[in-house]
């Protein structure tokens, strides 16, 4: 039985929080908004303690869950050695520690093996803490390095000389993003604007370590706009681009003059993405000109200046309609294209090489070790580097870094992700089912599962995200092995408005047609049960940030499809937020959700956002998760959410909140603190799909 936290009517102090705090002129609970007002803080802590209170005949399972999860995983972590002109780099993590140790020694001497960065060290007098960016200088002589001590993603700048001098914070509250120019003396970063979009782009000169006064480089009025900073691998040109979440433009300084003025590389066509990369003689353009799927055209170096007039560009990979063109990446040798299979939703590394007179010599995609499974390009820092790292994992493959030998197609096999335990992959089994949405569209779905206990109903964990064109590729994951051995079964729903069946699958889920991404989570629900998969009174949904929204506004639309959700920092005030551009991000989403000052935009955000659509409804059991310093998705999202459904009183089971008061969008920042805010989730799902008892 899911037993309900101890009420006492007669004693207030021991009240629901939203009992105690409900403000009869503020039904829709606002004034949680005013993080200054003292009254915010103790509401949130009040619930975090009705939360410990319910939660408590739980934490034996959490504790279970966390150390079955350490057990099952390599607790000290080596990475993968780097070859860079002077130096090679790795990264280690010692068994018990958070964070890792950079080391570095001179190519061809590892006996001369030294620390540089220690960011456990660093993380000691801090709550929290993220690397931003680590940028080295080409000479290898000087390191820069971003970070966040509060998880609200304003950064610091860091700078010392390698590989031991002390580090010297230069500046403060800047974007994460760095890259050093060829000269071995200038920084390239961003700033934010007053909602933290990084509106500007910074030079700063250091002279042996000495910086001067930051200059400005380019600034970018439009709201919708942010900057990004880059440099091609060919390492002769500083990318800098200015885009919106459906139009970009590039900016040029050549890598070794850094004081040059920025060049245009093509004026903003509304509605046209294009990135660049470069080998000596030619630009590549990524870009959907007149190509919904995005195509690749080229043009010479020498008439770059001809780039405003798409006329002059020259086609080398035509728009298809059966593949979306994701990325391009430069080699002295040629390409490394990555395409998405549109019919089976899988991505692919293809392969083009070229001779002198840049004609084709070799076009090819690489093989896959299964699929579905994720395919990416690793470290590749030499231009003329002929073995490519791969990274290569699925829902049942655990990480594997592959080298592969363009040369006599050889892999080799580098590192793999060490699993321990009772669990093993090859015990599991993972299958893709195609769920039929309302509209008759074709919805990928993935499942993993003990190969056991396949035949049988299970109690199942239903993910997704769909938004912003992301997608949701196969990935393997140590703590979800605590859900599998308990019999439980992960599925994906790979919805509309991500992109995980290309450029149409995420078009077709965004702004007018957001409405397709809650129905298609709700047919893949039904998809599992069909199958024979799912037991249909035993599923729990789990959506996070924008799949927050996604969740909730399934929850509205069918809130009996569900017996548990868990919610972690989700985007449920989705009209309030879009309608208040002084927020951080707002503006820059409007090509996403589109803008309420539009009438008819207005309408349909109200239509599906979750906190304007709550009802008297049998609402399952939920598990809301906040951050504090989230300037993504503020705390005050899941907590009107959470008081508001307490209001209500329809929903099924307990509806819980707990805000991390140190922690920003991405949760906690030390590992073995994310690991066991993981299990306290698990838990919770395991509790409310009716595999764990919990005792009053």
């Amino acid at each position: 039985m899911k037993a309900q936290p101890p009420h006492h009517p007669d004693n207030p102090a021991s009240a629901s929080p939203v009992a105690r705090f409900h403000r009869p002129e503020d039904p829709e609970w606002h004034w949680l908004e005013n993080r200054e007002e003292p009254g915010v803080t103790t509401f949130l802590e009040a619930a975090n303690a009705e939360f410990s209170t319910w939660f408590a005949p739980l934490d034996d399972l959490v504790e279970r869950l966390y150390h079955g999860h350490l057990a099952r995983r390599e607790l000290a972590v080596h990475g993968l050695r780097t070859p860079l002109d002077h130096y090679t780099y790795w990264s280690e993590t010692a068994a018990e520690a958070d964070y890792p140790v950079w080391w570095r020694h001179p190519n061809g001497k590892p006996d001369r093996a030294v620390p540089f960065l220690n960011m456990e060290k660093r993380a000691a007098d801090h709550d929290f803490l993220e690397l931003g960016d680590m940028a080295l200088s080409p000479d290898e002589r000087w390191l820069a390095w971003s970070e966040d001590t509060r998880g609200d993603e304003m950064f610091d700048l860091f700078l010392a000389r390698l590989p031991d001098g002390e580090p010297e914070r230069l500046l403060e509250g800047i974007g994460p993003e760095l890259t050093w120019a060829e000269d071995n003396t200038t920084l390239f970063f961003t700033r934010y604007d007053a909602t933290q979009r990084p509106e500007s782009i910074w030079r700063l000169v250091l002279n042996e370590g000495v910086a001067g006064e930051p200059e400005l480089v380019l600034r970018e009025e439009d709201p919708e706009f942010w900057l990004g900073l880059g440099k091609t691998r060919s390492r002769e040109w500083l990318v800098l681009e200015s885009a919106s979440k459906d139009t970009s433009e590039s900016y040029l300084i050549p890598a070794m003059a850094p004081a040059t003025a920025p060049r245009c590389f093509r004026p903003r066509e509304s509605g046209v993405e294009l990135s660049l990369d470069h080998r000596p003689g030619h630009f590549y353009l990524l870009h959907n000109r007149g190509a919904t799927h995005f195509r690749l055209d080229m043009i010479d170096e020498a008439r770059v200046e001809e780039a405003a007039d798409a006329d002059q560009w020259q086609p080398l990979i035509p728009h298809r309609e059966e593949d979306t063109l994701e990325g391009v990446d430069a080699f002295a040798w040629g390409l490394v294209i990555t395409e998405r299979d549109h019919e089976e939703a899988q991505v692919w590394l293809r392969v083009i090489e070229f001779d002198e007179e840049h004609g084709i010599t070799r076009d090819e995609r690489l093989p896959l070790p299964e699929t579905p499974c994720s395919l990416a390009l690793g470290d590749a820092p030499h231009f003329d580097q002929r073995r490519l790292r791969l990274r290569e994992e699925s829902f049942v493959l655990p990480v594997s870094w592959i080298e592969h030998d363009l040369d006599s197609g050889e892999r080799t096999l580098l590192k793999q992700q060490p699993i321990h335990g009772d669990l093993k992959p090859e015990a599991l089994v993972c299958e893709r089912l195609w769920a039929t949405s309302h509209d008759g569209a074709r919805i990928p779905v993935s499942v993993v599962m003990r190969a056991n206990l396949v035949g049988h109903p299970l109690p199942t964990l239903l993910y997704g995200y769909g938004a912003y064109g992301e997608v949701l590729d196969p990935w393997f994951s140590v703590a979800r092995l605590e859900l599998l051995a308990r019999g439980v079964a992960f599925a994906v729903a790979h919805v509309r408005g991500g992109g995980d069946r290309g450029e149409p699958w995420y078009l077709a889920g965004k702004l007018e047609h957001k409405a397709n991404s809650f129905r298609d989570f709700l047919a893949a629900r039904d998809c599992l049960v069909e199958h024979g998969i799912s037991d249909g009174e035993r599923i729990a949904a789990y959506g996070a940030s924008a799949g927050g929204l996604l969740v909730g506004a399934s929850l509205n639309l069918a809130p009996e499809a569900f017996s548990a959700a868990v919610l972690d920092v989700p985007f449920v005030d989705v009209l309030r937020t879009m309608e208040n551009p002084d927020l951080p991000l707002t503006t820059a989403e409007y090509t996403e959700w589109g803008n309420p000052d539009e009438p008819d935009t207005r309408k349909r955000i109200r239509d599906y956002s979750p906190l304007d659509n709550l009802a008297a409804a049998p609402y399952p059991t939920m598990f809301l998760q906040g951050s504090w310093h989230d300037t993504r998705v503020p705390y005050w999202e899941p907590a009107k959410l959470y008081a508001r459904l307490t209001e209500l009183g329809t929903a099924r089971g307990p509806v819980l909140l707990r805000t991390d008061m140190a922690a920003g969008h991405g949760g906690a920042s030390g590992r073995f603190k994310a690991w066991h805010d993981g299990a306290r989730q698990d838990a919770y799902i395991l509790w409310a799909l009716g595999v764990e008892n919990r005792e009053a």
